[in-house]
C-alpha cells in the first residue's frame, strides 16, 4: 500500500505542478539569500582589510620617521605626533582589532548589521565598552536582512504550509475521500504516509539546492561545513510537517486548515519572539545610557581638576614608574593616563549594571527559547554564523582586553621618560580574535525533533477507535 501511495503521490504532484514549482522557488530564494549573504561579507572583509592596509601604511611612515630621528635629521612632522614619544604611537597609531567574518557568516546577518567590525584602539581614547554600536542604516534594520536565515525561519514554513494544508481535506472535498476508505488502512496512517512523501521531497530538493547554490555562488565552504545548517533546517521542516499532520485530522476543511496553519506561523515565528522580547525589556530593563554617559563626563570633569593630586597617588602606588623621577618633567599625558586610569575604575559599576541587565535578557531568551521553534533555529544559525549576541559580546571584551594591555604595554616607557625607537616596533602587542564555538546544535536538533514527534502524536490521536474512518469522511 506504501508502494501504491508513493507513486500515485508523486504521479499527482508532478501533474499538479507542485514539484517544479517548489524546486524553482526553493532554488531562487536560496541564490537570491546566498548572494546577498556573500555580499555583506565581502564588504565587511573589504572594509577590514582596507582598515589593516591603512595601519600598515602609517606603520611605515612612523618607522621612517623613527629612523630619521635616531639618526638625528630634522623632521617635518608637529612635535606631539613625532613617534618617538609613546603616547603619539598609542593615539596615532593603534593597532586594528578586527571581528574576521566565519566561513558561515553568509548564513545569517544576526547582530552583524548593529556592530562594528573592527576597532582601532587608542591609549588615551574612552572606555571601549561603550563604542561599539553604529547605526548605518534604519530602514534596513527595520525590515531585517534577506539571507538565508531569514529564508530558512520566516518563508520555508509559508512553503510547507502551502504544499501540506490540504492533504486529507482536499481528498473529503473532491470525494474520493471514501473510495481511499476502502482500502485495508487507517485514514491516520494514509495521511501521515502522504506527509513523509512529501516531507522527503522538500528534504531532498533543499539538500540538491544548497548543493547547487554552493556550486553557483562559491563562498569557501564546503558541503561538509553546510551539514549543522542542514540539520538545523531539517528540525524545523520536521516541525512544521508535524504540525501540518496534526492540522490536517483535527481541523477539517481546506480553508480552516489555512487558516489555522498560517495562525500558527503567526504564534511561533512573529508572536513568540515579540512577547519573549518586550517581556524580557520590561523584567530587565537597561540603565539609561544617556545617564551613563553623563556620569563618565562627570567623572572626567571631576578628575581633571585633580590631575595632579591623582598622578602623585598613582606613582605612589606605581613606584616603578617614578625611576627617572617624572616630577621633573611632568607632561600632559603624565597627569592624563593617571585619571583616566580612575575614570575607568570609577566608572566599571556604572559600566557593569548595563552588562548585566543585557546578560540577564539574554538568559531569559535563551531559557525560553524552547517554546518556540522559530526562536531556536535562529539562535542556533547566528551561532553557527558567528553574529549572534553572545559573540558580539565576547568581541567586546577581547577589544576591552586589548585596549587596556595596549596601554600597558606604553605606560612604562612614558612614566619611565623612555623614547620609543625601532627596536620596540617589534614588540607591539597584536590582537587575535578567538571565535566562539557553538556546541548547542545537536541539542537544537533534538529539540526540534522532539516538539515535531509532540505534533505527530497530537495527530495519531485524533478519531482513535473502531469508527475512526467514517469521522474522518462524514466531518
Amino acid at each position: 500500500m506504501y508502494q501504491f501511495n508513493s507513486k500515485y503521490e508523486l504521479k499527482s504532484l508532478l501533474r499538479n505542478g507542485w514539484i517544479q514549482l517548489m524546486t524553482l522557488l526553493l532554488l531562487g530564494l536560496f541564490l537570491f539569500a546566498f548572494y546577498n549573504g556573500n555580499e555583506k561579507v565581502d564588504k565587511r572583509k573589504n572594509d577590514i582589510q582596507a582598515a589593516f592596509n591603512e595601519v600598515k601604511e602609517s606603520d611605515q611612515n612612523m618607522l621612517i620617521l623613527l629612523d630619521s630621528v635616531q639618526r638625528g635629521m630634522e623632521v617635518s612632522a608637529s612635535r606631539w605626533t613625532i613617534p618617538t614619544k609613546p603616547m603619539a604611537v598609542g593615539n596615532y597609531h593603534p593597532r586594528v582589532a578586527a571581528m574576521n567574518p566565519g566561513p558561515l557568516a553568509f548564513v545569517a546577518t544576526g547582530q552583524s548589521d548593529l556592530f562594528s567590525h573592527y576597532i582601532k584602539p587608542k591609549a588615551s581614547g574612552d572606555d571601549m565598552a561603550l563604542n561599539f554600536t553604529e547605526i548605518s542604516n534604519p530602514v534596513q534594520q527595520l525590515f531585517g536582512s534577506f539571507d538565508l536565515a531569514f529564508v530558512i525561519i520566516y518563508l520555508l514554513p509559508l512553503i510547507i504550509i502551502a504544499f501540506t494544508y490540504n492533504v486529507l481535506s482536499s481528498e473529503k472535498e473532491s470525494g474520493t475521500l471514501r473510495l481511499l476508505a476502502s482500502q485495508p488502512i487507517s485514514m491516520r496512517s494514509w495521511v501521515f504516509q502522504k506527509m513523509g512523501i512529501r516531507l522527503f521531497w522538500v528534504v531532498l530538493m533543499i539538500g540538491v539546492v544548497l548543493i547547487l547554490v554552493s556550486v553557483i555562488i562559491p563562498s569557501g565552504v564546503n558541503i561538509v561545513e553546510l551539514l549543522p545548517v542542514f540539520g538545523v533546517t531539517l528540525g524545523y521542516i520536521f516541525f512544521w510537517f508535524a504540525l501540518a499532520f496534526a492540522v490536517n485530522l483535527w481541523v477539517g476543511s481546506s480553508s480552516k486548515n489555512a487558516i489555522a496553519l498560517i495562525g500558527l506561523w503567526l504564534v511561533f515565528v512573529l508572536l513568540i519572539p515579540s512577547v519573549l522580547n518586550q517581556m524580557g525589556n520590561a523584567l530587565y530593563p537597561m540603565p539609561s545610557r544617556t545617564l551613563m554617559i553623563n556620569e563618565m563626563r562627570s567623572a572626567k570633569a571631576e578628575a581633571t581638576k585633580k590631575q595632579d593630586q591623582i598622578l602623585d597617588n598613582f606613582l605612589r602606588d606605581h613606584p616603578e614608574y617614578a625611576i627617572n623621577d617624572p616630577n621633573q618633567n611632568r607632561s600632559f599625558y603624565h597627569r592624563y593616563m593617571a585619571s583616566q586610569q580612575l575614570v575607568r575604575e570609577e566608572l566599571q559599576p556604572v559600566v557593569g549594571r548595563f552588562e548585566q541587565q543585557l546578560q540577564n535578557q539574554q538568559q531569559w531568551i535563551s531559557q525560553l527559547k524552547w517554546i518556540s521553534p522559530a526562536i531556536i533555529v535562529q539562535q542556533e544559525l547566528n551561532a553557527l554564523a558567528g553574529s549572534s549576541t553572545k559573540d558580539y559580546e565576547n568581541y567586546r571584551k577581547q577589544v576591552t582586553a586589548f585596549a587596556e594591555s595596549w596601554r600597558q604595554h606604553l605606560l612604562p616607557f612614558l612614566y619611565s621618560n623612555e623614547p620609543f625607537s625601532t627596536d620596540d616596533y617589534e614588540n607591539l602587542p597584536e590582537f587575535q580574535y578567538q571565535r566562539l564555538t557553538s556546541d548547542t546544535t545537536l541539542i537544537s536538533i533534538i529539540a526540534l525533533v522532539f516538539i515535531a514527534l509532540i505534533g505527530v502524536i497530537l495527530g495519531f490521536l485524533k478519531g482513535v477507535g473502531s469508527q475512526s474512518t467514517e469521522k474522518f469522511i462524514t466531518q
